[in-house]
C-alpha cells in the first residue's frame, strides 16, 4: 500500500490543472527571474519550445516577459517527448533547426533534451544558444513557488554547499524508508551563475549536481520517472557504482524492463531551493527542494557505462526527506537543510526581505512578490 504523501504528483503536463487567465499576473515575478537568469537582451532571438499540453497561460507569461525586453520571440508547439529513448526514431528536424537559429531557447518539456540525442547536452554545448530547461516545471505552480526565489539567494546557498561538498571524500544518504547509500569519487558541477552561450540549466534553479565514481549501498526509491510511486518498497542495491539487484514487485519489473542491459549510477543532486514545492509538485520540482535528494540511474551500453552521450534509459529516483552526512558532518537532517540557518545565508536573504520569510522551507507559504528579487541583477557564481 502506498503511504507516500506526494504520490498524487502529475505524470505529464496533461495531468496539470489549468489556471485562470488572470493568473498571469502572479506568474510574472517568477518569469522575471527566469529572464534575468538567462541574461535576455533586447533584439535576441528567443525560441519557446513548448509541448502541446503546456498551459497557454504559462506560455503567454514567458512570451510576454521576453517581448517586454524587446526580444524577437518565436513560439514552437511540439509533441510531448518520450522518456529514455522509448520513441528514439521520432523525427525532431523542426525542433533542431529552430534551436540552431536561436540565441536563447526556453524549453517547456516533460522529458525533453536529457532523453533525446538531437537535443542532448553535447549538442547544446556545440551551439551558441543559451538553453533554459523547464523539465516538468513549465507550470503555474513552479513559477509561483520555486521561481520566486531570488537567484542571488540560491547562489549563496550553492556556493556555501559546494565549499563543503566538493572537498568531501564520501557522502552518505539515509532515509526512514531504508535508503543507506554512500557516494565517493565525487565531481560537482560548479554552476557559475546566469547562462552563457552553450550553457544548459534547469529552472527553477535548484541544487548541487554531482557525478560519483563509486556508489555502495541500498537505495529505496520513493518515486521515480519510470515507476511513479511504487506500490511496495523498491530496493536498488549498488556495488562499485553498478546496480547489482532490483527488488520490489511490479515496480522492480518495470525498472528492469526499462534497461534490460542493466544500470549504473550516473549522477545525483542535493536540493537547495527552499521555495520549491513538495506536495503537489512534479518529481523534477521536488528534487530541487531544500533538503531533498535525487539520483539518476542510467542504462548501460553493451554492458558498460557511457557518459559522453545520452544513456536513453535514464531513471531519476527521489528521496524526499533524507539525512545527508558529509565526511561525518550532518548536512541535511531528516529533510532539513541545515545551512538555511547560517548567518552568511541569512545576510544575503536580508537584501530582499526578512530572512525568516525568504528562507522558510515551507513552500505552501508562497514568497510575497515584493521579496522575489525585483530590480535584481543576473546572479554570478
Amino acid at each position: 500500500m502506498t503511504t507516500n504523501p506526494y504520490s498524487g504528483s502529475p505524470f505529464s503536463y496533461v495531468a496539470e490543472p489549468p489556471v485562470s487567465p488572470y493568473a498571469i499576473v502572479e506568474l510574472m515575478p517568477g518569469v522575471r527571474n527566469l529572464c534575468e537568469y538567462v541574461r535576455l537582451e533586447p533584439g535576441e532571438r528567443v525560441l519557446l519550445m513548448m509541448e502541446h499540453t503546456v498551459d497557454p497561460v504559462v506560455v503567454q507569461a514567458i512570451a510576454a516577459a521576453a517581448a517586454m525586453r524587446d526580444a524577437d520571440v518565436r513560439i514552437l508547439s511540439v509533441p510531448p517527448f518520450t522518456p529514455g529513448g522509448w520513441d528514439r526514431e521520432a523525427w525532431l528536424g523542426i525542433e533542431t533547426a529552430a534551436f540552431r537559429e536561436a540565441d536563447v531557447v526556453i524549453s517547456g518539456t516533460w522529458w525533453g533534451e536529457v532523453h533525446t540525442a538531437p537535443l542532448f547536452f553535447d549538442q547544446i554545448k556545440s551551439r551558441s544558444a543559451r538553453f533554459l530547461s523547464l523539465h516538468m516545471t513549465a507550470t503555474a505552480g513552479a513559477l509561483m513557488t520555486g521561481g520566486r526565489l531570488p537567484a542571488e539567494v540560491f547562489y549563496a546557498l550553492l556556493r556555501r554547499a559546494l565549499r563543503q561538498l566538493s572537498r568531501a571524500s564520501s557522502i552518505r544518504v539515509t532515509s526512514p524508508r531504508g535508503t543507506d547509500v554512500t557516494f565517493s569519487g565525487l565531481t560537482f558541477d560548479p554552476d557559475p551563475g546566469a547562462l552563457r552561450p552553450g550553457d544548459w540549466r534547469p529552472f527553477p534553479y535548484g541544487g548541487a549536481n554531482f557525478w560519483p565514481t563509486e556508489t555502495e549501498g541500498v537505495l529505496v526509491v520513493e518515486d521515480s520517472t519510470v515507476t511513479g510511486v511504487p506500490e511496495e518498497p523498491l530496493r536498488v542495491t549498488l556495488e562499485g557504482n553498478l546496480v547489482r539487484k532490483i527488488e520490489g514487485g511490479a515496480a522492480a519489473e518495470q525498472l528492469r524492463r526499462y534497461a534490460p542491459g542493466g544500470f549504473y549510477m550516473r549522477h545525483g543532486l542535493f536540493g537547495l531551493n527552499p521555495k520549491v514545492r513538495l506536495a503537489g509538485g512534479t518529481q523534477f520540482e521536488r528534487e530541487k527542494h531544500a533538503g531533498a535528494f535525487y539520483c539518476g540511474l542510467d542504462g548501460l551500453t553493451d554492458g558498460v557505462p557511457v557518459t559522453t552521450g545520452p544513456g536513453f534509459a535514464h531513471c531519476d529516483c527521489q528521496v524526499d526527506r533524507p539525512t545527508v552526512v558529509v565526511d561525518g558532518e550532518v548536512f541535511v537532517e531528516e529533510g532539513r537543510l541545515l545551512m538555511l540557518d547560517e548567518p552568511e545565508i541569512r545576510e544575503v536573504a536580508a537584501r530582499f526581505g526578512p530572512p525568516e520569510v525568504i528562507l522558510d522551507d515551507n513552500p505552501v507559504m508562497i514568497l510575497p512578490r515584493r521579496y522575489s528579487g525585483a530590480g535584481g541583477r543576473p546572479a554570478e557564481g
